[in-house]
């Protein structure tokens, strides 16, 4: 791979001066990067096996050390190619590359506020020499949510948001005026900002599958779905990740059925471990996951968190499992049935109670976000890992990447 010969911290400097000019949000109270450094980043292991590509992660910092924003390191995880940090109050997630109407590697991410809850932000697009080529907002009175931003091969984006809005939820033992939070899944025309799919979680699936207790109060709201995740299945169908009901559901990208789901409380599937792997203490392959990803012949892939923290269930600490994971399942559509095949556990046997992501390698490994740790790691396609580095204490990157980059 190739970089740009100028010094890292020369080029560091100019990009942010082009970049954060550009940046600042509609209503934001600061236009101006945060003062404070982007944090530093360790290699606790890099071995030669490790593959190409330059790593794309996006610090969001607890530590008033720090600031947060987004920046490409160099595959050995040592030298900052490039980096953005965002005014002060604001988030950033989701930053990768990806490919946009047949250009050369574009630069995407998500920043904003309010990352995790009732999120408001903008998409922002960056062409390889760290030029804006677009913005993509959420239509329809929605704001968009950092958890996903994917172009699709057809010149869309597929986006999420969160709305609060009010629901009777007497069935289910609660208030019939009960604050609830609904996730909900936009395919946006690019170039024209159109909306042009729309789904919404509680008009296809019932409150009744969710695992979030109900608050103790009908004014608080109940994040009852927690959306986090759209992918296309290999079919052309959507993937739609909830943590908080432990479930994918494969959803009909024109009319928006949902087709089947695995996990949680209404699987479609008989959930099972192939020799040597295991289940939750639920029963189930995963639960509080993040990530699906097709990895075609009826294989796919999820970060498995196995835990949520009292911030994320609203009432106390909870684990399936006392590690997280990434998980890989054969899914059989005929017999209905999902096979553990394969888990990647978190090399210190940590876990992580929020966020994360598995990217899928080309040789059969996997990058990983370990969400609300501090690290990210490589595994190579035997299982081994082959690179790990971590960020300071306080801060995390909500998913982490790796790809070829200049």
């Amino acid at each position: 791979m190739r970089h740009n010969s100028i010094p890292a911290r020369t080029l560091i400097a100019a990009a942010t001066t082009v970049v954060t000019g550009l940046l600042p949000l509609a209503g934001t109270a600061s236009a101006t990067p945060d003062s404070k450094p982007l944090p530093p980043v360790t290699v606790l292991a890099d071995k030669s096996t490790a593959s190409r590509g330059d790593i794309f992660v996006s610090p969001n910092s607890a530590n008033s050390a720090y600031s947060s924003g987004v920046e490409i390191l160099s595959g050995d995880g040592r030298r900052v190619v490039w980096s953005h940090k965002t005014p002060a109050g604001q988030q950033a997630a989701d930053f990768r590359a990806q490919t946009y109407r047949g250009r050369p590697p574009v630069l995407t991410w998500w920043q904003g506020t309010g990352l995790g809850s009732l999120a408001s932000g903008v998409n922002y697009i960056y062409d390889n020499r760290y030029q804006k080529v677009a913005e993509v907002r959420a239509g329809n009175g929605y704001t968009a949510d950092g958890h996903e931003f994917l172009i699709t091969g057809r010149g869309t984006a597929l986006i999420l948001a969160y709305k609060q809005e009010t629901a009777d939820l007497t069935g289910i033992g609660g208030s019939a005026h009960q604050a609830v939070i609904d996730g909900v899944v936009q395919e946006i025309d690019i170039r024209t900002g159109r909306v042009l799919f729309q789904w919404k979680a509680a008009d296809h699936v019932p409150y009744a599958q969710s695992e979030q207790p109900l608050p103790s109060s009908p004014n608080k709201p109940w994040d009852w779905f927690h959306i986090n995740a759209v992918k296309p299945d290999t079919d052309g169908d959507l993937l739609i990740d909830a943590r908080n009901t432990w479930t994918t559901y494969k959803v009909d990208r024109h009319n928006g059925t949902v087709l089947w789901q695995l996990g949680g409380k209404a699987s479609t599937f008989k959930e099972q471990a192939a020799p040597g792997q295991y289940l939750n203490t639920a029963g189930t392959i995963f639960s509080w996951q993040h990530d699906p990803e097709p990895l075609g012949g009826g294989l796919y892939s999820w970060f498995d968190n196995e835990s949520a923290g009292a911030a994320n269930t609203g009432a106390r600490a909870v684990e399936e499992l006392p590690f997280s994971r990434v998980v890989t399942v054969r899914v059989d559509e005929k017999a209905r049935t999902a096979t553990l095949v394969k888990s990647l556990n978190q090399p210190d046997y940590l876990s992580a109670s929020s966020q994360g992501n598995a990217q899928p390698l080309r040789r059969g490994g996997a990058f990983v976000g370990w969400g609300s740790l501090p690290y990210v790691s490589e595994f190579n396609a035997s299982g081994k890992a082959v690179f790990k580095a971590r960020f300071p204490t306080g801060v995390n990157s909500y998913r982490a990447y790796r790809f070829p980059w200049k």
